[in-house]
């Protein structure tokens, strides 16, 4: 709500003090007037008020049942107002008929190509004319660059904050109404005209009198809570008819009531400001974002006033790095703490003049509970690793699906969605082309779309939109997958670490491409955008940053399964040296296991890993060579393979060289890995002794 259109002027103190006025002493007030929610005057009535159907008065019991989101009180007060209530109804019924019939003339004389920007910009003008509740849809879908043809992106991009401002006159009066005090001795300098105006409101810039900081003043329009609970009001009536014509498997009136509630939230501005700093407390703190103070004073549940942030907005901007920054904060705020901005259009990012990424407009906000944090990091994890069965269980846990879909059906249905695509890479997958993927699948099973995941989904769509915009490959979910597997490497969560377990080990078998897979996209968290890294990140940075991380507090739960298969791998290794000297003269007899090989596999892998080295595929290569051109190796021969592929003492010199380098927690514990070794060596020795001795 603070930013400025591209088209107007912004402005500065005290360099442009004629873009200010001291407010006049003999400002009329109409402090103690009773609730109307219509203008105060026809001649303060805009082009947004007048034709939006909410011209008249309310008591001030009606006025104060709007106060929040109730639908049985809104019901109950239109069907006492039948009139109102028919009107707006042909209102919207003639108003998108007319456009849609101008449109099927267009096409009937092939005109619609030439007559195409024309009623782009018609249907803006409509959107304004029928108010607040259809701009704000017009907001979410105008951040969709993917979706919407430009023309239409274009006009509807007008709609999020050059919507036309009502009368200062009436802005003022309010001020003065809502805070008890007469204009001038709130301010000594306001901005004559709104900087900025939007469905719900519009923006003055203004200095305190008390401490001279500048701010921004915003101003609830007059009458919209009864226009959005008349919209809202009917929008849930169609989706009860929807409903029960049995034609969408969601509970779409939970849908609209998710919607009007969290709409309503916006409106309250103390509401707003509290979610501020909130906001500010929990994300102000992240490198490159900015978050503006609040003046909670000065506020009350119509007039909001904030600090003054100036800048331009980010999609106009070719700024990439803050494109990250905004990803890595939206993804902080759904995975971490669960607090997050529901509302993300363009209009309410803005890049400031120093390089800082300024959030705006803490109205609608959403509440990520932590089992559903925990199933959806799950759920993104399952489908990276084409996990496709647990990800149909995901989809259960999430409320997507019912818990009586058929498992099996709806696992090969998934597969068939998204094989494709993951088969691109995970920094190759779109968040936009997945949802349009599943959308015959969903039907087909019954998809249900709970009322808090219509928020997260527009809150990622509309990022991935932003992103687009300026890099029109960019992808939210490959750019964030690393921070997800992060989170999973590391949280104490009981239901990660239990997810991550059954996916490194399928079948009692330890799959390290999968952890490997896992640790190499986490470091990718260490060189993103958002630390700014220094060019050139070598071998031996990746290996510092991966023990780093497998010797600290957080990498706890990962560092006890590799020392489990160090041990493993270890011991095989053992058998298999000592194999080849007892069975090198007598044929291909061995003491190994088909699970002994399995380990020494691995030990190999995990060698390889945090040595730097990558030719952990040559040994499956060789022996499928083998295997062709030949007769199949045996296991000793197998063994002796992988033992002459591990590294040397030259090669293992880069590891050792970096020890030294590590923080000093990391080399403690570091130091206490051959004890931990040694006792499990040891444990494996004596079991493995007491199985042949008795089985």
């Amino acid at each position: 709500m603070i930013l400025l259109p591209s088209s107007m002027p912004i402005f500065s103190f005290p360099a442009n003090p004629n873009l200010l006025i001291n407010p006049p002493p003999s400002w009329p007030s109409r402090r103690g007037n009773s609730a109307v929610v219509a203008s105060a005057a026809s001649r303060d009535v805009d082009s947004f008020t007048s034709k939006s159907g909410y011209l008249f008065s309310l008591s001030a019991d009606e006025a104060d049942s709007l106060s929040e989101y109730n639908f049985p009180r809104i019901d109950g007060m239109y069907k006492k107002k039948p009139l109102i209530l028919l009107r707006r109804l042909a209102q919207i019924g003639t108003t998108f008929g007319y456009w849609f019939g101008l449109r099927l003339a267009d096409e009937a004389l092939e005109r619609s190509e030439q007559m195409f920007k024309v009623r782009a910009a018609e249907l803006r003008k409509l959107l304004v004319e029928l108010g607040p509740a259809y701009v704000k849809i017009a907001q979410a879908v105008s951040s969709r660059p993917d979706l919407i043809p430009p023309i239409y992106l274009d006009e509807l991009s007008l709609l999020q904050d050059q919507i036309t401002p009502f009368s200062s006159e009436v802005a003022f009066n309010m001020i003065e109404d809502e805070l008890g005090l007469p204009i001038d001795e709130l301010f000594s300098e306001i901005s004559p005209e709104p900087v900025a105006a939007a469905s719900l409101g519009q923006v003055y810039q203004a200095r305190l009198r008390r401490s001279g900081k500048v701010v921004a003043v915003k101003v609830q329009r007059p009458g919209v809570r009864a226009a959005i609970a008349l919209d809202t009001l009917i929008l849930r009536y169609i989706a009860g008819l929807i409903k029960k014509a049995g034609r969408f498997n969601s509970d779409l009136e939970a849908v609209v009531d998710e919607w009007a509630t969290s709409l309503f939230k916006e409106m309250d501005y103390l509401n707003e400001a509290q979610n501020g700093i909130k906001f500010r407390k929990l994300y102000g703190g992240i490198k490159d974002v900015l978050v503006p103070k609040m003046y909670t004073e000065y506020s009350t549940s119509k007039v909001l006033v904030m600090e003054w942030v100036e800048g331009q907005k980010l999609n106009e901007v070719n700024d990439l790095y803050l494109v990250e920054v905004g990803v890595y904060c939206s993804f902080n705020q759904l995975l971490e703490y669960g607090f997050y901005h529901a509302d993300p259009h363009p209009g309410n990012f803005l890049r400031t003049y120093d390089g800082q990424l300024a959030y705006l407009d803490f109205g609608m906000m959403g509440d990520f509970r932590p089992e559903l944090r925990d199933g959806f990091m799950e759920a993104c994890l399952h489908l990276v690793n084409r996990d496709f069965k647990a990800l149909a269980k995901d989809f259960v846990t999430l409320g997507l699906l019912p818990p009586t879909a058929e498992k099996s059906a709806v696992t090969k249905a998934l597969t068939d969605v998204f094989q494709d695509a993951i088969s691109r890479g995970v920094r190759n997958i779109s968040f936009g082309d997945l949802l349009g993927d599943l959308g015959k699948t969903m039907y087909r099973f019954k998809f249900r779309i709970p009322p808090y995941f219509s928020l997260v989904i527009r809150s990622l769509a509309v990022l991935e939109g932003i992103a687009i915009g300026i890099s029109p490959n960019y992808k939210v979910l490959g750019s964030t997958y690393p921070w997800i597997a992060r989170k999973i490497l590391t949280d104490s969560s009981p239901q990660l670490k239990s997810s991550l377990q059954n996916l490194l080990y399928e079948e009692g078998v330890f799959r390290i491409d999968r952890l490997e897979s896992l640790l190499s996209e986490s470091l990718r968290t260490e060189t993103a955008l958002v630390q700014k890294p220094v060019v050139g990140t070598d071998s031996n940075i990746a290996m510092k940053q991966m023990l780093a991380f497998t010797f600290t507090e957080q990498g706890s739960f990962v560092r006890e399964i590799l020392l489990r298969e160090l041990a493993k791998g270890l011991d095989a290794y053992g058998l298999a040296t000592l194999d080849s000297f007892t069975f090198s003269g007598s044929g291909p007899s061995t003491s190994l296991t088909e699970e002994d090989m399995t380990n020494l596999r691995t030990f190999y892998r995990l060698i390889s890993l945090f040595s730097g080295m990558r030719k952990a595929e040559s040994v499956s290569m060789q022996v499928k060579a083998v295997s062709k051109y030949g007769e199949a190796l045996t296991p000793l021969d197998e063994a002796s393979l992988v033992m002459y592929q591990l590294p040397s003492a030259q090669e293992m010199l880069p590891i050792l060289s970096i020890l030294p380098e590590l923080p000093q927690e990391s080399q403690q514990r570091l130091l206490q890995l051959p004890g931990d070794l040694v006792g499990r060596l040891v444990s494996r020795a004596f079991a493995r002794t007491i199985r042949r001795m008795f089985l």
